[in-house]
Parts: structure tokens; C-alpha cells; sequence
């Protein structure tokens, strides 16, 4: 079912409300470390697993009071290839890097996946990449070099294992978004079966790699279940619906504000404290999105 690209029916009113949805799934992402601290010590894959069986739940209930699975009939292996591969591919790698190299390094370059979405956006049918657009993107990843490069950075060889896996995870982030587009008549409920898939995997993954450490008490689950129902969860479905139909150079170039908004949060419950960085990385971080947003209506 690899049909043509997605029209942005119903015209600009509907490809602004798209990329409003979709930048819902980055504001739900800004709340991922805080409810990871919620959670505890839970080993990666295990709370993948778990967070992707509530995410996939979500979508089941949500397809069966919808449209029904009926929706979903013919899915082909390019569909779930994607899919699957998008979502338990991207966080494989990512927790690779995290272990095989050190964290600052390892999530700046997984971090360059927004730059790519708006640069791959320019190799789909009927889309227009401006200067203003890669500026815009440009000047928002210097805001997010600010937040996530506060470590001293090194880059020593002896972690390339890890930042090739850092380089993996943002290529297959950035690759599903732009080729979700080019999969435009899937439905977004086909979004729970890639979920569920996902959950599956990283359970197998957990086995196989990981010590096995549930979550604590009701603080514990609570994060868990936030996880699964936020960012690791309806995040998704916002996500597909929003590079499907709507700006996606601009989603792009806004998904930097999700570290951002989740440093804010920390700043807000406690946990992190304001700096001057914060300050300048806001300001480089909305300029972007303003000089993409005033590229996209030019």
C-alpha cells in the first residue's frame, strides 16, 4: 500500500491544523525526562517495552470506537517496514549510543534528526525547500547544541561504535517522518500495530541485553504509565498525522523546541536550574521556527 503523497485537502486551513497536531507529539515529547525520572530505574528496553504495549493500547481502543480494523486491511511490507523500523529502529540505536558512547555526545548527534527532516523534506513531490527553511533549522539546532552539548565534548575515537549508532538512530527518525509522507493513504491507526510490534521487539531486546528491574511502587508505574500514554504513546499518532498533512519543513524545524520545553519543566518542578544558556537557547530556538515559519508562507 505504497500510495501517492498525502494532498493537504481542505487547503491551508487544514494543512495549519495539521502542523498544529503535530506539534502536539513535541510538546508531549517535552515531558519524556520527567516522567523517565518518574520511573525510576527501569532498564531502557524493558520500559520501551512497556510504554509501546500502553501507546499500541491507545490506538487499539481507539481504532475499535473509530473507524475499526477494517481500515487496516492490505497493510504491506513497505508499510510495516517503515513503521516498525521507524519507531523500535530508532530506539534501539538511541540506547545504543547512550551506552556506547557518552550521553552529551551521543544525543547531540542523534539530535541532528530535525535538521534532516527539513533538508530530506526537499526530496518529496510537490514540496519547496527554501533557504529560509534550512536557516531557520540551522538556528534552532544552535539552541539545542546550547542544552545538550553543556558537557565537555571530545568526540574520542574510541566511541565511534556509539556515535555511528547516534548517526543511525537520527537517519531512521528523520527517514520514517519523511517517508511517512510518501505514505499518505495509511491510516494513523496503522500507527497501534506499529507500537505493539515495537513493544515486542524490546522486550526481546530486554531479555537479551538487560537485567530485569520493575518499576517501584505507585511513583514508579505512575511515570510508566505517563510515558506510555504521552510521549511514548499518543506523541506517535500526532506525529504521523501532522508529517502527513501538514508542514513539515516547519515540524521539523520546531521539534527542537522539545528539549527546550523539557528543560523548562525541570526548571519549573525543581529539578534543573535556569542559566543564561536556557535564556539564549529559547530565543535561538524560536528565531528558527519564526525565520522557517516565514519561509514556509513565502
Amino acid at each position: 500500500m505504497d500510495g501517492p503523497l498525502l494532498p493537504r485537502g481542505g487547503g491551508a486551513a487544514a494543512g495549519v491544523n495539521a502542523t498544529l497536531v503535530g506539534a502536539g507529539a513535541v510538546a508531549l515529547w517535552a515531558t519524556l525526562a520527567l516522567f523517565t525520572v518518574l520511573a525510576g530505574d527501569v532498564p531502557p528496553f524493558l520500559l520501551t517495552a512497556l510504554c509501546f504495549a500502553i501507546g499500541g493500547a491507545i490506538g487499539v481502543v481507539w481504532t475499535v470506537l473509530g473507524r475499526g480494523f477494517s481500515v487496516l486491511a492490505g497493510l504491506g511490507w513497505k508499510v510495516w517496514a517503515l513503521g516498525v523500523g521507524g519507531l523500535f529502529g530508532y530506539h534501539f540505536f538511541y540506547f545504543t549510543a547512550l551506552q556506547s558512547a557518552p550521553p552529551a555526545e551521543a544525543g547531540l548527534i542523534a539530535y541532528l534528526w530535525p535538521l534532516l527532516i527539513v533538508l530530506f523534506s526537499g526530496l518529496l513531490p510537490g514540496e519547496r525547500l527554501r533557504r529560509g527553511h534550512v536557516a531557520g533549522a540551522l538556528i534552532a539546532f544552535a539552541g539545542a547544541v546550547l542544552l545538550l552539548a553543556r558537557a565537555d565534548l571530545s568526540f574520542a575515537g574510541e566511541h565511534a561504535f556509539g556515535y555511528a549508532a547516534a548517526v543511525l538512530c537520527a537517519l531512521l527518525w528523520s527517514g520514517y517522518s519523511v517517508l511517512s509522507r510518501r505514505f499518505g493513504d495509511v491510516p494513523t491507526e496503522a500507527v497501534a500495530l506499529f507500537c505493539l510490534a515495537t513493544a515486542v521487539l524490546s522486550g526481546v531486546a530486554h531479555v537479551l541485553l538487560e537485567q530485569t528491574v520493575w518499576p517501584q511502587g505507585a511513583r514508579g508505574w505512575s511515570g510508566v504509565v505517563l510515558l506510555g500514554l504521552g510521549p511514548v504513546g499518543a506523541a506517535f499518532y500526532l506525529w504521523d498525522w501532522g508529517v502527513k498533512r501538514g508542514n513539515i519543513q516547519l515540524l521539523g524545524t520546531a521539534s527542537y523546541a522539545a528539549p527546550l520545553l523539557s528543560t523548562l519543566i525541570l526548571v519549573g518542578v525543581g529539578a534543573a536550574a535556569p542559566s543564561w544558556p536556557l535564556a539564549l537557547a529559547a530565543l535561538l530556538i524560536t528565531g528558527g521556527a519564526v525565520v522557517a515559519a516565514r519561509a514556509g508562507s513565502g
